[in-house]
């Protein structure tokens, strides 16, 4: 089998290659430090990929902005550059294509984190649906919840988590604002590893969502990472100023249930890996 990684580099390009190079051969793709030179955002003709891969899986992203310099390159690389990347993948005789997306892709106007990601990734999934499935390309798109893990490299699209565990690993108390103690979905980079590996082996198609099984609120985080640390920290709410509203999105299992995985690994489980892996870098 042979596998092509799209965004080599990333938190979870670098976390899957050495589970699917147990089975495969990895080819990783992307802008820089990778085996192939691939920018999504470069014109069609230089988007090309290796002839007969099994499986393609973009990893790659553009996290957008409010300017409009960011906004295009968003759109560029989210929503145009995987259309390009389907095209190669399909010129390749790929036999399977693996989009990454995000459940920000559910969003809509009136949720407080709706934004150019959430917009270009909706955009990817629908043209990348449609191209497909004209050219009778297998697609599986994840839509996962907030991912994190070990890497510091996660802490760019989730600082306030790394900030509370930052706070547990050097004993000092968590503060949260307002009264809510805000719900939210995380799942671990391990974990989504796991899916992949069992999707690319049932070859199974479709649009699922990806979270962990429950919902965790900012306090059972912060607690969870002061065990992890042995921390002497307190979690301590600032009811006078404006509350922190949750961020969860409706259950769905059905992934887990056609593949036979459910996420094993809990917020405590979590923070107690990431806990070790700091321990092993002093």
């Amino acid at each position: 089998m042979k596998i092509v990684i799209v965004g080599g580099t990333s938190s979870l390009g670098r976390a899957l290659k050495p589970t699917l190079s147990k089975f495969s051969e990895v080819i990783t793709a992307g802008r820089t430090n990778c085996d192939i030179t691939l920018d999504l955002s470069d014109p069609i003709e230089k988007i090309i990929l290796p002839d007969n891969i099994d499986v393609v899986i973009n990893t790659a992203a553009h996290f957008g902005g409010n300017s409009i310099k960011e906004i295009l390159e968003a759109e560029n690389v989210n929503v145009l550059g995987n259309l390009k990347l389907c095209n190669a993948a399909i010129n390749a005789k790929t036999k399977e294509f693996i989009l990454v997306s995000s459940i920000y892709s559910s969003l809509k106007e009136n949720s407080i984190n709706y934004s150019t990601y959430s917009i270009t990734k909706k955009q990817a999934e629908d043209t990348a649906r449609l191209y497909c499935s004209l050219h009778s390309l297998p697609l599986i798109i994840l839509k996962p919840s907030q991912l994190y893990g070990c890497e510091d490299s996660f802490r760019r699209h989730q600082p306030f988590l790394y900030d509370i565990i930052d706070k547990a690993e050097n004993n000092q108390d968590v503060v949260l604002y307002g009264s809510n103690d805000a719900l939210r979905n995380y799942i671990h980079v391990d974990d989504l590893v796991n899916i992949i590996v069992r999707i690319i082996h049932s070859k199974l198609v479709g649009t699922y969502t990806c979270m962990y099984t429950k919902n965790v609120t900012y306090s059972q985080i912060a607690k969870a990472a002061f065990v992890a640390f042995s921390s002497t920290g307190q979690v301590h709410f600032l009811k006078e100023k404006k509350d922190i509203p949750d961020n969860t999105f409706e259950k769905d299992n059905s992934l887990y249930d056609k593949i036979g995985y459910y996420p094993e690994v809990s917020i405590e489980d979590g923070m107690k890996k990431i806990a070790q892996y700091r321990k092993r870098q002093k």
